[in-house]
């Protein structure tokens, strides 16, 4: 599979089935979507539903995966809240084993400057319970780095740095628990999109997703319209052996199909 074969797209609110026709049109081998609203929403899958898109993505030799919402906030400790976090975790986790997903994207939760310890291990705790429901369904997991937010906001993302990055990932040690390296998050950072390479290498990557800012706050720009190295991102990545799959994330479908031949082109494979 070339490099322009392994960049994938996201359903962007479409139902699953238009977006995956969509993607087969263009030449997409790999399909993002959430659940939690629109026609995706959890408790809309019949079987005879989830027999057609596997029909389909067999058809077209299509990859997918699920994204969690990163408004869920997986650091809760409050009780009946607590409980339903695990809930969430386990219903996407059921949902993706029937569709025949690879991956799951899941986050670290988030707080709002109290609690901070407390929350943090909340979080641990619910998604070492999501990495058991994972391995029960033979799932991967992929945590995502988050974006840091200004310092003045009221709620702050964890896994925003290097720092929070390491605490999650050496108490998760699951072999259901991959990352999704998100360059532009990454970007936020004084240590940057090298800085984080550095510092956890490429052998937990399960996806890297690609969009483009300033390295001042969050952006979901085109690659090519920020700051970020992609030709040099991406011939380190590629030539350090990573061999699993991007997403695109930002603007039109039309952007992100430029977008694709653009980053394809962009470097020389070995």
């Amino acid at each position: 599979m070339n490099l322009s074969e392994r960049i994938g797209c996201s359903a962007k609110g479409d139902s699953l089935e238009a977006a995956l026709e969509w993607a087969a049109s263009k030449g997409y081998r790999y399909v993002e979507f959430g659940a939690d609203q629109g026609p995706n929403y959890l408790q809309t899958w019949s079987d005879e539903r989830v027999r057609s898109i596997r029909e389909t993505c067999d058809r077209h030799d299509i990859r997918i995966g699920l994204h969690t919402l990163s408004s869920v906030n997986v650091a809760e400790f409050s009780p009946f809240l607590s409980e339903a976090v695990d809930q969430y975790h386990l219903a996407y986790i059921e949902l993706a084993a029937r569709l025949g997903c690879e991956w799951i994207v899941v986050h670290s939760g988030f707080h709002q400057s109290a609690a901070v310890e407390a929350r943090m291990e909340a979080a641990i705790r619910h998604l070492e319970t999501a990495a058991g429901y994972a391995e029960a369904h033979d799932m991967l997991l992929v945590l995502e780095n988050h974006n840091r937010e200004p310092v003045d906001a009221e709620v702050h993302y964890f896994t925003h740095d290097i720092e929070e990055c390491r605490y999650y990932f050496d108490r998760l040690q699951s072999d259901h628990i991959g990352w999704s390296f998100n360059v532009s998050h990454a970007n936020l950072t004084p240590e940057g999109v090298d800085g984080f390479l550095d510092a956890f290498g490429i052998e937990r990557i399960g996806q890297v997703r690609l969009a483009d800012d300033l390295g001042d706050k969050e952006g979901d720009m085109r690659p090519g319209l920020g700051n970020i190295d992609f030709k040099a991102l991406l011939g380190r990545l590629e030539g350090s052996g990573y061999a699993s799959h991007y997403n695109l994330s930002f603007g039109s479908r039309e952007e992100e199909l430029v977008a694709r031949e653009e980053l394809a082109r962009s470097i020389e494979l070995p």
